[in-house]
């Protein structure tokens, strides 16, 4: 008698539970002859199977088991609990609604458990991961209302695979099949397992979709398994075509004609206006290098299309450009909606049209914001914003965008009207989607690249101090190799800091403190920057991390050309402007970990370093390190932490002074959880600091030493997020642990915490108020 069967998929929905926890009081809600169900346990009778095979078929069973019982913690059920003391409610909302049924959680009976339909379960999987002729059976054991049911499992040896076979004869799809086979997943020696099976039909239809075969499915491909040719609990496996394959499946299309509607909509489609498919006849006057693009009104330049398009007249069609074409034409920015339909245009010989139907986003808008913000630096004020955005500059899906701005921030808390800034200014940026150098560029990225350019100007008024201008400009490229990896290179930029006013009140504030007068000097800082980004965030893994590395060169080689050396009085200049020259490297790290749906922690590391050399002595003040505040270091408040173990209390309270670095570590962990719906709470520490590469006999203790660790800040505290989806609210409130200004030896600061003092909370606790997450 044959043994030879055809291998199905059997589809199970095992819902699951959230965890949490119960009480031996929750038997006393039963009614008579109802019993709590505890779980089920499974035991395996077989010797003939290694230990880790048992262990990962236990495992495997037990998860597929339904449904699951109540929550435990620490052996406890307190959401049962919740759910028994909570009256039923009267409406689907209030204290008892929230109680029953968010907090709490129903009872799982021993009713509810259909052990029929679970055995069934243990002996498919059993069979399906390769433990033939299978048996199963239970017993339920139950002691004061409740009851716990033991499945025994009889799964026999596991066969292994010993052969595959590919269907062999002179068909296209069979040969091209038969080109697959190198990287097959069925192994000889592999147990059976149809899990392997199914990713092999689908690596073959991918593998398929990638060689014309565009109307092929993994269910077309069967898989046969027998085990009479083999001995010793062997099976061998005939892969083939179903007979009942449609003809269109086996067949290998290509491109014929290529046809976009830029200007695409529902209302022109009812109208008549056009039709899928389109008259031949009507194509030729959209015709352009191969591509046929139905734009009347001339909205688009077709050259953009021939650029996003990887479909070409004649191509063999290929899953990759497909999808390749439809994320290029997606991340031109410029489109709404973008779908593609291929027609049958000729049967005969295998081809089809390529339909791309492209609904524009709104070409122009205009936006005013009006802001309202405070930060832990004891600021408070407000901004207003006027964008204006064309997403089709030039009709090439060009993206330009101006604004106007200002901005007015005052300091709350006593007599600080000299500490007020007022900002305003406009600023444009032009982004091209392509590179627009001398050379060629080649991307197979399903993202566009970019050339973009910007100028901007601030005006700046500190008032009773001081009054600068700001100018910058650059001109550089944005390219993303995939999802996870983003380059942007600015070959040039430029900032020119020129001040208009400058009082005498800051000039005598200045005139003892070098590093404030480097505030006003004037500024010429110029020369490329790179960024690299890589990040698996949007990805659905337990850890997830994040990089950004940045290198800054300014300087470099014009300081080079010129022979410039500062300690040797050999400063040169531009325009009458002394030119930056430095180095600058930062790094940004950061790694998550998923514990549950609703918790997770996320920590960060920064480590940057700015070493001023040739041209330069110092590093200018706008290209420095900071540290404290809401998104940094948060019992400290914004730019006031360091640099090394220098006081801050030393400076007089009518000067104000941020304080900066040359060198910055940073690191930071957050543990983050769910509370209820939008409501999120973390818990952080935070450490680090900011330090100078010089001596600075202004602030003793900044400059970096051996003697860094001592002088590393220390901070924690508590935090609620308030997503409401469209932002998120953030208020932390944190507490220095460690001082590094402090006296070495006291640094530390537990000893000194006293919640009870209002003193030590207004001069120790610290509230952030901000949007987003700080990492």
């Amino acid at each position: 008698m044959s043994n030879k069967f055809h291998i199905y998929c059997k589809y199970l929905l095992v819902s699951g539970m959230a965890s949490t926890v119960v009480s031996c009081s929750n038997t006393r809600f039963l009614k008579e002859g109802q019993m709590l169900y505890t779980g089920a346990k499974i035991k395996i009778e077989n010797d003939t199977i290694s230990k880790k095979e048992k262990n990962d078929l236990q495992a495997a069973l037990e998860a597929n088991l339904t449904p699951k019982p109540n929550s435990t913690f620490l052996g406890m059920r307190p959401k049962l609990y919740f759910y028994n003391i909570a009256k039923e409610p009267k409406k689907d909302k209030g204290f008892n609604y929230w109680l029953k049924y968010k907090m709490g959680e129903k009872p799982v009976l021993l009713g509810d458990v259909d052990r029929e339909f679970n055995k069934d379960i243990i002996v498919n999987y059993s069979e399906n991961k390769g433990y033939f002729n299978a048996k199963a059976s239970y017993d339920t054991v139950s002691k004061n209302k409740k009851a716990q049911v033991i499945y025994t499992v009889r799964p026999g040896s596991r066969y292994l695979i010993d052969g595959v076979k590919f269907q062999k004869d002179s068909t296209l799809i069979n040969q091209e099949i038969q080109g697959l086979t190198k990287r097959t997943f069925l192994k000889n020696g592999k147990p059976f397992d149809l899990d392997v099976i199914k990713a092999e039909r689908e690596r073959i239809d991918n593998g398929l979709k990638e060689r014309g075969f565009y109307y092929f499915h993994p269910d077309n491909i069967i898989v046969q398994a027998d085990s009479t040719v083999s001995k010793n609990h062997k099976v061998e496996l005939n892969v083939k075509l179903k007979d009942n394959t449609p003809d269109l499946a086996t067949q290998q299309f290509s491109i014929n004609n290529v046809i976009v509607f830029p200007n695409y909509n529902i209302q022109d489609v009812k109208e008549g206006k056009y039709s899928i498919p389109m008259n031949k006849d009507s194509l030729s006057k959209y015709a352009f290098d191969d591509i046929y693009v139905i734009d009347p009104q001339h909205k688009f330049k077709p050259k953009i299309f021939d650029r996003a398009l990887y479909f070409k007249k004649g191509d063999l069609y290929n899953r990759s450009n497909h999808n390749l074409t439809l994320n290029r034409l997606i991340s031109l920015g410029v489109f709404k909606f973008v779908k593609n339909e291929f027609v049958v245009s000729d049967s005969l010989s295998h081809k089809f049209d390529a339909y791309y139907l492209l609904t524009p986003r709104q070409i122009q808008s205009l936006r005013l914001e009006a802001l309202g913000r405070t930060n832990s630096a004891n600021y408070a004020g407000s901004e207003l914003n006027l964008n204006w955005t064309h997403r089709n500059f030039f009709r090439g899906a060009e993206q330009f965008k101006a604004a106007i701005f200002g901005a007015f921030d005052f300091q709350m808390g006593g007599a600080q009207d000299a500490n007020n800034i007022f900002r305003a200014g406009a600023n444009a940026q032009l982004s091209i989607p392509r590179i627009v150098a001398p050379f060629r560029f080649h991307s197979s990225s399903e993202f566009v690249p970019r050339t973009n350019i910007t100028l901007g100007y601030e005006f700046q008024n500190r008032t009773k101090y001081y009054t600068l201008n700001n100018f910058t400009g650059s001109f550089g490229y944005l390219w993303k190799e995939n999802a996870r990896k983003e380059h942007d290179l600015k070959v040039i930029d430029i900032t020119l800091v020129s001040p208009a006013n400058v009082t005498d009140e800051y000039k005598k504030i200045s005139a003892t403190n070098p590093a404030m007068q480097r505030i006003v000097d004037k500024q010429l800082i110029f020369g490329p920057t790179y960024s690299f980004t890589y990040t698996n965030t949007m990805l659905p893994k337990t850890n997830t991390v994040y990089y950004k590395g940045t290198l800054d060169l300014a300087g470099n080689i014009t300081g080079l050309v010129t022979g410039a050396d500062v300690k040797k009085d050999k400063e040169k200049k531009i325009f009458g402007i002394p030119f930056s020259q430095y180095v600058k490297i930062e790094n940004d790290f950061r790694f998550y970990h998923k514990f549950t749906e609703k918790s997770s922690l996320a920590t960060r590391f920064i480590g940057g370093i700015a070493y001023p050399y040739g041209n330069s002595e110092y590093i200018p003040f706008s290209k420095q390190f900071f540290s404290g505040g809401s998104n940094s270091i948060r019992a400290f408040r914004a730019r006031t932490l360091g640099p090394g173990s220098f006081d801050p209390r030393t400076i007089d309270k009518g000067a104000y002074f941020d304080q900066s670095g040359d060198v910055k570590l940073e690191l930071n962990a957050e543990y983050r959880a769910n509370l209820y719906k939008f409501l999120n709470a973390a818990v952080f520490v935070d450490a680090g600091n900011i330090w100078l590469l010089h001596d600075d006999s202004t602030r003793p203790g900044a400059k970096f030493s051996k003697d860094f660790l001592n002088e590393i800040a220390v901070g924690a505290g508590v935090g609620l997020r308030l997503d409401f989806s469209i932002l998120i609210l953030r208020l932390d409130l944190a507490m220095p642990l460690r001082v590094p200004y402090y006296e070495k030896g006291d640094r530390w600061a537990f000893d000194k915490i006293n919640f009870g003092d209002s003193s030590w909370r207004k001069d120790n606790l610290v509230l952030n108020i901000a949007i987003g997450y700080p990492f």
